[in-house]
């Protein structure tokens, strides 16, 4: 399998002389292609700074991040606005959808920006919109649909022009559990059936179950990993043994 993120030597550094503080110190990780990994670890770990410099929303202070092969952090702005466009999914606690546009407008909005043709996306929003199980309500707007049929549908807004990486930060944070394990559940087939390549952030083991591998991260470096083995329960056990020797409680960080 191809590499689609390679992360080298990453650091983060805020702060100036007398007040700094190191969000990342040194984090290498490589996610191939058809992955479904999930990043997890105490609030105020590194969590959320990784994905936002994955994402191209942040910069590092150091290190070398290639996405796809394409190194992003060498790009200038107008080719990270086109690569983020056509190369990066997104999906957000918060859903991040436009009230003023139907669902079926929301989830195409990426490929009309992009010029593709028409036919073409009425086919991938037709098959996406079955496969996400929101195919009968794309005419709704997103104030008439449940909070786990607005995550859905940015999920499908997220994959609909394919893109080489989805990042998923938080995405059931605002769900209620049965439209969280229907999201979990939608993401784990897209993965399994359509090779998405998806990198998420949770603090929830529920959640993080639903992965195949876990990176857990402490104080800004990578603590442990877990590769999925057995069944989902078996795994989420694993995921809770690890969180408990992170520090502190379990309940503290999940």
């Amino acid at each position: 399998m191809d590499s689609v993120l390679i992360v080298k030597n990453l650091r983060k550094i805020y702060g100036s002389k007398g007040n700094i503080y190191t969000a990342l110190n040194d984090i290498s990780i490589e996610i191939k292609e058809g992955e479904f990994v999930g990043v997890m670890g105490p609030s105020g770990a590194g969590k959320t700074t990784l994905l936002n410099i994955i994402a191209t929303i942040d910069k590092p202070t150091s290190g070398s991040i290639f996405i796809d092969g394409d190194n992003i952090l060498k790009m200038n702005e107008d080719k990270l606005s086109s690569f983020r466009r056509n190369k990066l999914g997104f999906i957000f606690q918060d859903f991040n959808l436009l009230d003023t546009l139907t669902l079926k407008e929301n989830i195409i909005l990426p490929l009309t920006l992009s010029k593709i043709n028409p036919m073409e996306i009425e086919k991938r929003v037709n098959e996406i919109s079955k496969n996400l199980g929101i195919d009968e309500i794309l005419n709704k707007y997103p104030y008439e649909v449940s909070g786990g049929q607005k995550q859905r549908t940015a999920a499908a807004r997220a994959i609909i022009n394919k893109p080489k990486l989805i990042l998923a930060d938080e995405p059931t944070g605002a769900l209620d559990s049965k439209s969280s394990t229907e999201l979990l559940q939608s993401l784990s087939e897209l993965n399994e059936n359509n090779k998405a390549t998806i990198m998420m952030v949770t603090h929830d083991a529920f959640a993080a179950s639903y992965c195949k591998r876990i990176l857990f991260i402490k104080d800004g470096e990578i603590f442990a990993e877990l590769v999925k083995s057995g069944s989902r329960k078996q795994f989420f056990q694993k995921i809770l043994d690890v969180l408990a020797t992170l520090g502190g409680g379990v309940d503290d960080i999940i």
